[in-house]
């Protein structure tokens, strides 16, 4: 792995780290600032929001940037944000620090992916962006358990803090290991704005929103699910975090290969296995041995998905791939806040904590439902080009420029459906 790459898992393992850690100490930030913790959660919501504002704002804003410059700014401002998270005195200079946190998120994850697919020959771009979300996966294994143990030892600012170290580091490393990446004579805001009117990225970014949502579905709710019908303790729950966070990973490093080689049907196998894995769980939760390891695929199949969708916005918006990259993780975002209000409304209607399963697979469903039509309406179409950058030049994996060229990658081969 080029030492690029892993600077980019860098950022990622700091992102990863500062949206969940909240979720774990949301007892001690309450009682840090006297709030309820339900009023507290709305930290997690400012994030968010955050993240959902952030992404086309910042990427719009920085569209004439070159490339390496302006993942030195975004993640200065990550930096920024966490430093004001943990030094903030009261509840409504916290909600605005994690709002401030959260705006750089879906830049980075863009910027960077686009970054991570010049980095590599043009085959091989999927595994090049999987990578870099390696590094979202691992802190879901390593940084979240750590902070939110850091936070309850030492506070929560603490917390906050060492992510801000986590990002100096990273800041670091992309300052040393990333080539310049100029931006090319087409690029600008308009020039963005124009690939995301494309009618597949708007359903490949509905895709994530549904689809993804199933996964979020559950994921909201698997701590009381655990807690209240696997008859796991409290204490115990980290470590079955941590487990979702492995299959996490094994999925993430099996999706690049495969969507490298064909990319619809990787999106189309990833939303079909999530879909059986949720209704799977409905029936598995209330076995410890059978719930955990239906945890782990449901991990698994989560991050598979992450990978084509990203890889088919970026091929769908042309040579202006950058907007649909960081829209992607808006679209995650909502998908987060989507799949919990309709699985919450389950457990509200009195249908059981297993019913978020069910509704997680019913988005599942659909958002392969949303592949299927983008799938269908590509066909007898003109063969999309995988136009990673703008820019004249890209950089292989020896270092060496090449033309950036209209290339079409194998997995555009298998993405016609």
């Amino acid at each position: 792995m080029p030492l690029a790459l892993l600077a980019l898992a860098v950022v990622a393992f700091g992102i990863g780290t500062t949206e969940f850690a909240t979720m774990g100490l949301l007892p001690q930030i309450a009682d840090g600032v006297g709030v309820s913790v339900p009023h507290a959660g709305n930290l997690v919501s400012a994030y968010a929001l955050g993240v959902v504002v952030g992404a086309p704002v910042l990427t719009g804003i920085g569209a004439r940037i070159p490339h390496k410059r302006l993942l030195l700014l975004l993640s200065g401002l990550f930096v920024v944000g966490n430093i004001a998270s943990a030094l903030a005195p009261d509840f409504g200079l916290l909600f605005a620090a994690r709002f401030l946190a959260g705006l750089p998120h879906g830049a980075l994850f863009g910027v960077g992916a686009v970054v991570a697919s010049r980095l590599v020959a043009p085959e091989r771009a999927a595994r090049a962006v999987s990578r870099m979300f390696l590094g979202l996966t691992v802190a879901n294994i390593v940084g979240v358990p750590a902070g939110t143990a850091l936070g309850q030892q030492l506070g929560w600012r603490s917390a906050y803090g060492a992510v801000a170290v986590i990002g100096l580091v990273a800041l670091a490393a992309l300052a040393l290991f990333v080539p310049d990446q100029p931006r090319g004579g087409q690029s600008g805001i308009r020039h963005e704005l124009r690939a995301m009117g494309n009618r597949q990225v708007a359903i490949g970014l509905a895709t994530a929103v549904v689809g993804f949502g199933g996964f979020f579905a559950v994921y909201s709710y698997l701590v009381p699910m655990l807690t209240h019908l696997t008859g796991i303790s409290d204490s115990s729950t980290t470590l079955v975090l941590a487990l979702y966070g492995v299959g996490m990973t094994l999925g993430t490093l099996i999706a690049g290969p495969l969507t490298d080689r064909a990319l619809r049907p990787t999106l189309y196998a990833g939303l079909a296995l999530l879909a059986a894995a949720l209704v799977t769980f409905y029936f598995t939760v209330h076995s410890t041995v059978s719930a955990l390891l239906t945890i782990t695929f449901l991990g698994a199949m989560g991050a598979f998905v992450t990978t084509p969708v990203q890889m088919l916005l970026m091929a769908k918006a042309k040579n202006a791939p950058t907007m649909a990259a960081a829209s992607n993780h808006s679209a995650f975002n909502l998908a987060n806040a989507g799949g919990a209000w309709l699985g919450g409304l389950a457990i509200s209607a009195g249908w059981g904590w297993a019913s978020p399963s069910l509704v997680g697979a019913a988005l599942a469903v659909a958002g392969l439902g949303l592949a299927f039509t983008g799938g269908l309406m590509d066909r007898g179409g003109r063969r999309s080009e995988v136009i990673t950058s703008s820019a004249p030049e890209t950089s292989t994996e020896a270092g060496h420029a090449t033309a950036a060229g209209p290339s079409v990658t194998p997995g555009e081969r298998g993405e016609r459906g």
